[in-house]
C-alpha cells in the first residue's frame, strides 16, 4: 500500500521506483519496470526541454498522466486478477 503513494507524493518524479523494486523482488517481469523507467525519463527530458511559456505545452499533462497511471498500476500489483507483466 505504501508503494502506491510513491508516484503520487513525488509528483511522478519517482514513478518507476515501485516497479523497479517489484522487478528486483520478482513480483513483475523486468521488462515492465524497464518500460516505466524509459517512459519516465522520456517525459522528464521532454518536460524540461519544452518552453514553459508555450500555451500548447503538454509537459504538465504528461507528468500528471504518468503520476496517475503509475499510481493505478502500483495499486493493481497486489491484485491476483491482473496478469500483465507478472
Amino acid at each position: 500500500m505504501i508503494w502506491t503513494l510513491v508516484p503520487l507524493v513525488s509528483f511522478s518524479l519517482l514513478a518507476a521506483v515501485p516497479f523497479v523494486v517489484a522487478a528486483v523482488k520478482g513480483v513483475i517481469k523486468p521488462w515492465l519496470a524497464a518500460v516505466y523507467v524509459v517512459v519516465e525519463v522520456g517525459i522528464m527530458v521532454f518536460s524540461t526541454a519544452v518552453s514553459g511559456n508555450d500555451p500548447k505545452n503538454w509537459a504538465g499533462l504528461l507528468l500528471v498522466l504518468l503520476m496517475l497511471v503509475a499510481t493505478t498500476h502500483t495499486a493493481l500489483l497486489d491484485s491476483e486478477k491482473i496478469r500483465v507483466g507478472k
